[in-house]
């Protein structure tokens, strides 16, 4: 069995990842929101308001996950966000958009299933450090 400052040790590490990971993304909302536009999906109303509104909540989740005292609900922010974009990468896979220009269908169903990766990812971060 792993021991617990173990697996703090790991969960502290995927923490900081997932932060920088969620920081960085929500940036690029702000800096090539064309590209987010893009794949929203049609029925949606105000795509850049959108896009620009769940980049904010990106910011937001990956430092809320650095601060001990908002760990929980940026978690839980940041899995209703994966929940609340999930149409937007069913639609980029339906309709096989490009990624820097090129075609990967593989690619984008393939993340479909990395959204629920991300949830995981993102609820076992936000929980409490395990005692030893």
């Amino acid at each position: 069995m792993i021991k617990a400052p173990t697996i703090n040790r790991w969960k502290r590490t995927a923490r900081f990842f997932l932060a920088i990971f969620m920081v960085g993304v929500g940036v690029l909302h702000f800096v090539a929101p064309k590209t987010f536009i893009a794949i929203v999906p049609k029925f949606l109303p105000a795509p850049r308001e959108l896009v620009l509104i769940s980049g904010f909540f990106e910011i937001v989740g990956g430092v809320g996950l650095l601060i001990p005292r908002t760990r929980r609900a940026a978690g839980l922010g940041l899995i209703a966000l994966f929940v609340a974009v999930f149409p937007a990468n069913i639609n980029m896979a339906v309709q096989n958009m490009p990624i820097g220009g090129k075609q990967y269908p593989l690619l984008l169903w393939l993340r479909l299933p990395l959204q629920f990766a991300l949830m995981a990812w993102a609820w076992w971060c936000s929980q409490g450090e395990q005692r030893a």
